[in-house]
């Protein structure tokens, strides 16, 4: 049975390798080899980017429409007290967005504010929308801002923005954005005005257009996922890899009459949110080096000399869960746990309800590990029991290894009768551990997913637990901890399994050098639990 314990460690062991290399492989530009995260399914039936656009834009519209030629129009500047925008007089599109609270160096305050959206030869990510069926006014056409504004004024809530093209096709489109103080969700209304003499029944499509490039978030050892996503009651949250839109692969819910389409980068996102209730058809797309994702929907017909407006929310800003889950249902869900997402959100409140009185987020950190080792005592205190017994009895089990090593069998059954004679389950100090293996998973995903990390300082030589340890103290005291955990533990009876045990640490200490000290400090803080908890037991059984 102490055979089917090293067992389990070295499956957990294989596991890990089998982890890092996913990570080697997503590191260098290719799909993870074991657990791909975008999922094959049938090609979309969007509406169709063309390969002959020009580079920088992505032309939704009806199958074999020819996109109209990009020239760059007059940038305008807008600043609010959280914006600094700039759009493109060529279809009024949004091609700037400095978040002013966010530098760009998150362990640099004085840094420049990040740059969410931008369009340059480094790259290119921006908010688009438009007309299609027919040569109607889409996100080339150029047009005119009407409103003198151009900033948000000291005791001004709202700014006013609003494009009017020319008549195309007998249609004018105006556009008109409302930015709100202190808001990072922007209200659009699309005004479709006939000024032909006969009724139109245009499509309106609301698209986010990137470069394929890998957003900030992740090195060698861990990834954070870049690309676009879907939402629907039917088709729940979608993520979609730009390497399964490469193949035609991308899957996601065609038709639905809710949700949003959304561009998720590491602590930040962007999304068009449309009214519940409109029904909308979802597309992806690539032109060039570029990928479109968005929605379309059916205007209905529009009389000559009469107008329609169609409303929706465009979101440009952090992953912040308060703000998302306010916008509309799931948004929040763009802050991905992945298959956790049950045990992560109820952890994500609790630390926040936590840094609510320590006004801390690493001291935060560390008392929400403290809950869960608490919540967890009796179950650890009976693995770390079963170990303290199965290392008591360790040079028993050494000395019948030697003695029928030629005898299997026989050694098998006297090992089985000094585990009964001693009342030690072999397996007591493997199930407990692996039953809290998926809280602390989820507590990992919540401390890398959460924005309040980034820039946040804990103590001392740390001042931005999302950043690596500037010195490696965490992680070489993670390391020493994980060397003394191995210290307390039953030797294995085989010398090489024993090597091994010594030596995984060791392995293992390399990736904590590169992960984000606020990782480092809850695995530190749950190994230094674990070491007391387990010297305790160990030293009330008489254990050395």
């Amino acid at each position: 049975m102490n055979d089917i314990r090293r067992s389990i460690l070295w499956i957990i062991f294989a596991f890990s390798l089998i982890l890092l290399w996913d990570q080697w492989q997503i590191h260098n530009g290719r799909k993870a080899t074991f657990f791909p995260t975008g999922t094959p399914a049938a090609s979309a039936s969007a509406p169709v980017g063309s390969a002959s656009a020009p580079a920088g834009t992505v032309v939704a519209g009806t199958a074999g429409a020819a996109p109209a030629a990009a020239t760059a129009g007059q940038r305008i500047d807008i600043a609010t007290d959280v914006y600094k925008l700039t759009f493109d007089s060529n279809g009024g599109s949004l091609i700037d967005a400095q978040l002013l609270k966010y530098p760009e160096l998150s362990n640099d305050p004085s840094s420049t504010p990040i740059h969410l959206l931008q369009n340059n030869q480094s790259h290119q990510y921006m908010v688009q929308s438009g007309l299609s069926g027919g040569a109607l006014p889409s996100h080339v056409t150029p047009m005119t801002l009407v409103t003198p504004e151009r900033a948000l004024a000291e005791g001004q809530d709202t700014l006013v923005l609003r494009f009017e093209s020319a008549a195309q096709g007998g249609v004018k489109l105006a556009k008109t954005y409302t930015l709100k103080r202190g808001s990072y969700a922007i209200d659009v209304q699309h005004e479709v005005i006939n000024t032909g003499t006969a009724p139109v029944a245009p499509q309106l499509y609301q698209q986010l257009v990137r470069d394929g490039s890998k957003g900030p978030g992740g090195n060698f050892f861990y990834s954070t996922f870049t690309g676009p996503a879907f939402y629907s009651d039917e088709g729940k949250f979608q993520k979609v890899e730009f390497s399964s839109v490469d193949k035609g692969k991308a899957d996601y819910q065609k038709h639905a009459p809710d949700g949003y389409v959304a561009m998720v980068q590491h602590y930040f996102a962007s999304a068009w949110l449309p009214p519940e209730g409109t029904a909308r058809e979802n597309y992806v797309r690539k032109a060039e080096n570029l990928y479109a994702a968005g929605q379309l929907f059916n205007v209905g017909e529009v009389a000559p000399g009469t107008s329609k407006t169609l409303g929706s929310t465009l979101y440009v800003g952090p992953q912040e869960e308060k703000i998302m889950q306010a916008l509309s249902p799931n948004f929040d869900l763009v802050k991905d746990y992945g298959w956790l997402t049950i045990l992560a959100r109820p952890l994500y409140w609790l630390l926040t309800f936590l840094y609510g009185f320590l006004h801390n987020w690493g001291w935060a950190i560390v008392a929400l590990v403290v809950l869960l080792k608490a919540a967890f005592f009796w179950l650890n205190h009976k693995a770390y029991a079963s170990m303290a017994k199965m290392k008591a009895i360790n040079p028993k089990v050494q000395e019948l290894r030697t003695r029928y090593k030629e005898e299997p069998q026989k050694m098998q059954q006297e090992m089985m009768r000094i585990y009964r004679e001693e009342k030690v389950n072999p397996l007591g100090g493997c199930l407990p551990i692996m039953v809290q293996i998926p809280v602390f998973i989820a507590l990992y995903w919540v401390l890398l997913s959460s924005i309040e990390m980034r820039g946040a300082p804990w103590i001392l030589w740390v001042q931005d637990l999302s950043t690596p340890d500037p010195y490696f103290i965490l992680p070489i005291l993670m390391t020493a901890s994980s060397l003394l955990q191995v210290w307390l533990n039953p030797t294995p009876p085989d010398p090489m399994q024993a090597k091994m045990m010594w030596a995984m640490p060791l392995l293992f200490s390399v990736m904590f050098f590169f992960f984000p000290a606020g990782l480092v400090l809850y695995w530190l803080t749950n190994n230094i639990l674990s070491i007391a908890q387990q010297w305790f037991i160990n030293r009330k059984l008489g254990v050395n």
